[in-house]
């Protein structure tokens, strides 16, 4: 994953930040939030849960940013904080399967990924069909096959074996074809 070098504006912001600059941190905001909302959203499937997370990421950041090492770039460590928070948030809260269409609508709006031409309703199509997936295999697939970690990550950020990483993506990649109307292909 490109994520993996750290940007010398996000470096450059850390040292800044954990000087104590506030101006900084509000920038390393500014420019990660919406990745880590789309992460958060596309894992609980809450617009509040998720924004609950996003902000209990950012603030464990600010209290952990002297425990950043960089030898990941900063997004990714963001994106294991926020992977902790949801996951948290499940285990303490127990796991609520409610999505709105316009909890839908919000997580397709973030992209997924791309910043090329896309058809919205195909986009609100596949953020219905990933958010209707089991929680283990949707996890895994929005980690893997969205934002493009390795199955080593996920399974580090998870907490669970690499084979069963492999095996949830299978069966989650099984699923949203069958969702999809895809059943015949790749």
């Amino acid at each position: 994953m490109n994520a993996d070098r750290p940007t010398l504006s996000d470096t450059a912001l850390v040292e800044a930040a954990r000087g104590g600059d506030m101006r900084s941190f509000e920038r390393l905001y500014r420019l990660h939030s919406s990745r880590i909302m789309g992460i958060c959203l596309r894992m609980c499937r809450r617009r509040d849960v998720a924004e609950d997370c996003v902000q209990q990421t950012f603030v464990r950041a600010w209290r952990n940013l002297g425990a950043f090492e960089g030898r990941s770039a900063f997004s990714t460590w963001l994106h294991r904080i926020a992977v902790n928070e949801v996951l948290t948030y499940a285990r303490n809260h127990g796991t609520r399967t409610e999505t709105s269409d316009e909890d839908v609508e919000e997580t397709a709006e973030s992209g997924l990924g791309g910043g090329g031409e896309f058809d919205a309703g195909e986009v609100v199509d596949v953020e219905r069909a990933i958010a209707g997936l089991p929680e283990g295999a949707r996890h895994v697939l929005v980690l893997q096959a969205v934002y493009g970690y390795s199955h080593e990550e996920v399974a580090d950020m998870l907490g669970i074996a690499v084979g069963t990483c492999k095996a949830q993506l299978h069966r989650g990649r099984k699923l949203l074809r069958e969702r999809m109307g895809l059943e015949g292909s790749g």
